[in-house]
């Protein structure tokens, strides 16, 4: 295999019939897949400046905490709703039906500081969004977002306007 594209896994007709979906844990469980992931999203952020790594729950913690430890950054949790242990703020979003709504430690970033977002997938663009409407409250500076996929067909992208994106795997569909 030559391709991150390769290591992911297409399973037709899940969770539903028509869908087409792309399972991401084959990349995690080969060692080879991993190591592309994680030193290609290294490549995309290592000429950006920046503070922290913010990773969205879950796998962005999977991708993004290697991603910080390789470059020396401090790591930020941006979690769902009640699992954070200490005072934070909160950011609700749209889901297909109904909303949810994820939190980050109050004290988490300062202004001025500077964060790259990193997570597995952009679909939507819901939960970066509201990464983003978080780090950009307490005062901090988006400089970043990187994916491991993007489903273009479903313009998460446009949901993220005016940020610098990309995505080491682009998929034209849904």
């Amino acid at each position: 295999m030559t391709a991150l594209r390769d290591y992911v896994t297409e399973i037709p007709n899940f969770p539903k019939k028509g869908i087409l979906f792309r399972d991401i844990t084959t990349v995690l469980s080969d060692k080879d897949g991993f190591k592309m992931a994680i030193d290609g999203l290294i490549d995309l952020v290592k000429d950006v400046e920046f503070d922290y790594v913010v990773g969205t729950e879950s796998r962005g913690f999977i991708f993004g905490a290697p991603v910080a430890y390789a470059l020396n950054k401090g790591f930020i949790l941006v979690r769902k709703k009640g699992k954070l242990p200490r005072e934070t703020i909160s950011e609700s979003y749209d889901l297909e039906y109904g909303t949810a709504e994820v939190e980050m430690h109050i004290d988490a970033i300062k202004p001025g500081q500077k964060v790259v977002i990193i997570d597995d997938l952009i679909a939507t663009g819901g939960t970066v969004e509201a990464a983003i409407k978080l780090v950009e409250r307490e005062g901090g500076i988006v400089t970043k977002i990187a994916f491991v996929m993007e489903l273009a067909g479903l313009e998460g992208r446009e949901k993220l306007k005016g940020y610098d994106v990309s995505s080491l795997i682009v998929y034209e569909g849904a």
